[in-house]
């Protein structure tokens, strides 16, 4: 029985990866195991190699980079930022060209790729991401744990571990836990102290006034005038706010919302601070 058939062509002959029931090396109890490999990057062997579909690039992370001693592939300077699923932004150390192996003899394939190296910590060594599959002209099957490219004289697969990826999850899940327990330096500014008195001056004064912030400033009256209309030189364009309303759109009347005795008592202090100032003023709504 065919579970699925895909196709991939070339230049001088159409070859198939196909995907067959009886290549199913693993019960399926889950199903949702992520792809991960074994491959040989200049040589080496690297185990947890993560194929990503979803990656625009392939990574290969510092602590790989570091212990293969690569001498002579230095890195090469990258102007680039990488954007993680929660918005986190990762700064490469630098790019390098290395040669990619994969599939078991005498199916092997090999292909010189652009690797951008992170220095972060993860449980994958490797990333092989879009570039890499477009590379190999390689299709893969998470139902299957395969990934399969056309070769010349057959078709070159890799097999997942189903094992690998399952220790590389439960990995990820400390490492996130760990790094959400860490809490962030603190910074203080030697400088600046905590209360400081804040002076106004005033026209003509022959002591300052000094007060404490927040709740002291909360009763001072404008020293301007005693209301927003004595403030000159702003342009009501700048300091009103406006509804984007159409003029003939029908009103609707919310439903009025009943607040237990305390809550309506702190609504109440909040709309008699607002009233006097201005900002806010009373309208017969319409029935």
């Amino acid at each position: 029985m065919i579970a699925g058939v895909l196709s991939v062509e070339t230049h001088k002959k159409v070859r198939k990866a196909q995907f067959d029931q009886e290549e199913l090396h693993r019960p399926r109890i889950q199903g949702n195991d992520a792809l991960v490999i074994t491959a040989l990057l200049a040589n080496y062997e690297i185990k947890r190699v993560f194929i990503d579909s979803g990656s625009s690039t392939d990574i290969l992370f510092g602590e790989a980079y570091d212990q293969m001693q690569l001498g002579g592939a230095p890195l090469e300077a990258v102007d680039t930022f990488l954007y993680g699923f929660a918005g986190e932004v990762v700064h490469p150390k630098g790019m390098v060209s290395l040669p990619l192996t994969l599939g078991t003899t005498p199916l092997r394939k090999t292909c010189l790729l652009k690797f951008l190296v992170v220095d972060i910590s993860s449980a994958y060594h490797i990333i092989l991401g879009r570039p890499t599959l477009d590379t190999f002209q390689a299709v893969i099957s998470t139902y299957h744990m395969k990934i399969k490219f056309p070769m010349i004289g057959g078709v070159g697969e890799a097999q997942a571990n189903a094992l690998q990826a399952r220790k590389c999850y439960i990995e990820a899940i400390k490492k996130g836990k760990k790094r959400g327990t860490e809490e962030p330096p603190e910074t203080k500014d030697s400088n600046k102290q905590e209360n400081d008195p804040i002076h106004i001056p005033e026209p003509d004064e022959e002591n300052p006034v000094v007060v404490q912030p927040v709740e002291e400033l909360l009763t001072i009256e404008l020293a301007l005038g005693d209301s927003g209309k004595d403030l000159e030189g702003i342009d009501p364009s700048v300091c009103t706010h406006h509804l984007n309303l159409d003029p003939s759109a029908k009103p609707v009347k919310q439903k009025k919302r009943h607040f237990g005795l305390e809550k309506d008592k702190i609504i109440r202090g909040e709309v008699n601070k607002l009233l006097p100032a201005e900002n806010i003023k009373e309208i017969e709504f319409p029935e």
